[in-house]
């Protein structure tokens, strides 16, 4: 997959992650090379994979 998106959530609109797509398997996603995004705060990089469930992923966005 490996396309680099930000995961904008359901239950945290005020908050993103950006980073590279890695994974989308039985509805969890992987991704790596994380930064986390809040309004009003400068990103802050995640160490390691993030995996979230589906769930809670209201929309992506693909930046061009």
């Amino acid at each position: 997959m490996l396309r680099r998106v930000i995961v904008n959530f359901t239950d945290a609109p005020n908050e993103a992650l950006q980073g590279v797509l890695y994974e989308w398997r039985r509805g969890w996603i992987t991704m790596r090379d994380v930064d986390a995004l809040t309004t009003g705060q400068p990103p802050q990089h995640v160490d390691g994979e993030v995996v979230i469930h589906v769930d809670r992923v209201a929309y992506f966005q693909v930046p061009s």
